[in-house]
């Protein structure tokens, strides 16, 4: 049985979506032509591609081999569609957008959607690790993310360099020590991000080193959680600076033995980047960055 191109696109869209429904409305048919499509298409594998989760669609293995093909042809054909168009103009379209931190992403959104209103833009916070999966497997067009992979398959446009700092409230004791190390937060509460975080791999990994261990971690799911678990006295926090926009509350404050500097970088699959939702936000990124 020969697989048709209609198959592709109905895995593909279904994949990226995670929904046989989504995928119809996307590719403009009913449901069920999805299914059967997908269906066609496992017959012929001799394999499933998908598991049926109340989530949603979970790509199985060799799902996942394929998807990592199937949405480059995706790509290619989207690169040949807008180069025999016209686009004098973005109209209504849509950019998925990851990060591991609100900063520098939110004002790079914002800039966007000032010049581009009619593109529908989707972003969410994960951990470090997250990010750096669902840009692996394409689940995305643009990550933010701070010391991403290295790979000649990514596009890589440098936004900002910044180290990791305390924050306390403002009038907290610790802030009064010049030299501040991780010995002296041994025994104090401390706020980090949740497993697979960057800051939690490096100052977890940096403590060990020094031989210091820290007693009292309290794990949050993301920056923004561990800024209000600042702000509610949960305990002092450590965090890429500027990573978050400032509060009067609460002072940063630096930490001898986290001095190194590290990069936060949009990262997109290179054969992603002429695309022209994918252009124009690397544009307003680079017309935005910091320093």
């Amino acid at each position: 049985m020969k697989i048709s191109p209609y198959q592709i696109a109905a895995f593909s869209h279904a994949a990226r979506a995670h929904s046989f429904s989504k995928a119809a409305a996307a590719m403009g048919i009913t449901q069920s032509a999805v299914t059967q499509h997908v269906a066609k298409l496992e017959q012929v594998m001799g394999t499933s591609l998908f598991v049926r989760r109340r989530g949603g669609l979970e790509l199985t293995p060799a799902g996942k081999e394929l998807f990592a093909l199937s949405d480059r042809i995706r790509t290619l054909e989207q690169l040949v569609a807008e180069k025999i168009e016209s686009y004098s103009a973005l109209a209504t379209g849509h950019l998925t957008i990851v990060a591991n931190a609100p900063r520098p992403a939110m004002p790079i959104i914002a800039a966007y959607k000032r010049l581009y209103p009619s593109v529908e833009v989707s972003f969410s916070l994960h951990s470090w690790t997250t990010v750096s999966e669902k840009l692996a497997a394409r689940e995305v067009d643009v990550a933010i993310i701070t010391d991403p992979p290295a790979s000649e398959d990514l596009f890589r446009l440098e936004l900002m360099a910044h180290r990791f700092v305390l924050i306390a409230r403002r009038g907290h004791p610790v802030l009064k020590m010049r030299r501040l190390r991780l010995a002296d937060l041994a025994d104090r509460p401390l706020v980090l991000p949740e497993d697979g975080s960057l800051t939690q791999r490096v100052v977890l990994a940096r403590a060990r080193a020094l031989g210091v261990t820290l007693n009292k971690v309290v794990r949050m799911n993301s920056y923004p959680v561990v800024k209000e678990a600042v702000l509610h006295d949960v305990g002092i926090g450590i965090v890429l600076e500027h990573s978050f926009f400032p509060d009067p509350k609460l002072v940063e404050h630096p930490i001898s033995d986290l001095s190194d500097t590290f990069k936060t970088y949009l990262v997109t699959p290179a054969d992603k980047r002429d695309l022209r939702f994918v252009r124009s936000f690397i544009d307003v990124s680079q017309a935005n960055r910091s320093g």
